[in-house]
């Protein structure tokens, strides 16, 4: 006779439901989850109300990074100082590569509800100082497969056009009440961590609207039900290698291109500030 053997659920290691500053709730920061879930280090959830101000974030630097925002619901004006600007609809992805040194900022416009996340990842050594480059996807030019959309890597047959910095994969999942989905992380992902924007999730155990859950570090495969209409994104990812050197817009894995990075963006700073002044 063949013994069964039981499976233990992946085991939820660690949660938070960040703190909130207006609509905008930062579940992780390089200071506290990030040197956990790094590449992974940074990560808002944004909710803004129909009709309120809607100030955005701003003219804003970064080096060391990269940054992707995903609305899920609201359109968003965006600009950069590799010299795009323009609209980007709900669904569609801002791909942001730092490198050694960008400025960019972005608003919702419109009156319907603006929800999504903006993430921080943090760039292998190679790439943490190389020009800064700007990608932004209409929402049809967002794969998916079942019911998650691919924002950056692979799952199942569908990938993303961006080119990820590293071996990573960061999705938003829709599910409905009930449904239940299986996440089986690439070899070596051993990074895993999901946010929930609308509705709860089971996954061993339960995980509520607003809260973000990292996963033990394993390959194993993690089991998702819903309860409700359920919104979330989910990163997984090789462990960055490095020790995380921080500025106050910047993340390096170094202090001689911390400071690098961020002679850049003074630099470019002081030219936007020539551009704008009045004459």
């Amino acid at each position: 006779m063949s013994a069964t053997v039981a499976t233990r659920d992946r085991a939820i290691v660690h949660r938070t439901r960040g703190s909130a500053h207006g609509p905008i709730t930062r579940l992780m920061s390089p200071g506290d989850l990030g040197q956990i879930l790094k590449p992974f280090v940074f990560l808002d959830l944004v909710n803004f109300k129909p009709g309120a101000n809607k100030q955005g974030f701003g003219m804003h630097p970064h080096s060391g990074i990269a940054t992707l925002t995903f609305m899920s619901e609201g359109d968003v004006r965006y600009e950069d100082t590799t010299g795009q600007a323009g609209v980007l609809l709900a669904g569609g992805v801002e791909w942001m590569l730092a490198g050694g040194g960008v400025w960019h900022t972005g608003a919702p416009i419109g009156d319907t509800p603006g929800r999504g996340f903006q993430l921080w990842i943090a760039l292998p050594a190679a790439a943490e100082c190389s020009p800064a480059f700007s990608q932004y996807l209409a929402p049809d030019k967002v794969p998916q497969e079942g019911p998650a959309r691919v924002l950056l890597g692979r799952y199942g047959t569908a990938q993303s056009v961006i080119a990820e910095p590293a071996a990573m994969t960061y999705l938003s999942v829709r599910l409905h009440d009930g449904e239940r989905w299986r996440y089986t992380p690439p070899a070596g992902h051993t990074v895993v961590w999901v946010a929930v924007a609308t509705g709860q999730l089971t996954a061993g155990e339960p995980v509520g609207v607003g809260e973000l859950v990292a996963f033990e570090p394993s390959d194993q495969t993690i089991d998702f039900v819903a309860s409700g209409e359920s919104s979330f994104v989910l990163g997984s990812a090789a462990p960055h290698p490095h020790d995380l050197v921080m500025g106050s817009y910047s993340v390096h894995t170094s202090r001689e291109a911390l400071i690098q990075g961020e002679a850049e963006i003074r630099r470019i700073g002081m030219r936007l500030r020539r551009e704008r002044s009045p004459a």
